[in-house]
């Protein structure tokens, strides 16, 4: 299936490809940054998150008392609380927040790892199935490294993630800009 692109939308695009440029320039500095300092950035990661759970949490509390039945209010209420105490948890406590969301990233990423090399093996009477289970591959090992070294690794490696993923999102929008001015 493809999808026509509008050409005024197009010619918009391509008269702001500086903005894409230089929004992609302050991304890999923010991510210079957080490269600099991995502990600040892994307690960055740490606040957003936990800014992220105590508003979801505060959202679900308030609609507990938006609901008719008892048993709906216990569960939003319950829920909301859950969600606003793991939030001030992240925020009273980073260091150990950051060590618990690094053993779940570990779990993620095995799980997920295990996942993608079964699905390719599912996949495997179709070219490219070998592409499939290496990307799984190379995320299970990520999650098994990541796992072999908590929980000191919690220190520095959710801010590892962040920079890196500033860094690949910077480099993204530049290549787009660039490439819409054409």
């Amino acid at each position: 299936m493809t999808y026509a692109f509008d050409p005024a939308g197009k010619a918009a695009v391509a008269g702001k490809w500086g903005w894409f440029v230089a929004l992609g320039v302050l991304l890999i500095m923010c991510g210079g940054l957080a490269f600099g300092n991995l502990l600040m950035a892994t307690v960055a990661s740490v606040y957003y998150v936990g800014l992220i759970m105590l508003i979801g949490g505060l959202f679900n509390l308030a609609h507990a008392f938006q609901v008719k039945g008892w048993d709906s209010v216990l569960y939003w209420v319950l829920s909301g609380a859950c969600y606003a105490i793991a939030g001030l948890f992240a925020f009273i406590n980073p260091v150990l927040a950051s060590s618990v969301l690094t053993f779940l990233m570990a779990i993620a990423l095995i799980v997920a790892g295990c996942f993608r090399i079964w699905v390719s093996f599912k996949l495997r009477p179709i070219q490219g199935w070998g592409w499939v289970a290496l990307g799984g591959l190379v995320t299970l090992v990520a999650g098994l490294i990541i796992a072999a070294g908590w929980p000191v690794n919690s220190l520095w490696i959710l801010g590892l993630f962040l920079a890196v993923d500033l860094v690949m999102q910077g480099l993204s929008l530049i290549a787009f800009g660039v490439l819409a001015k054409s």
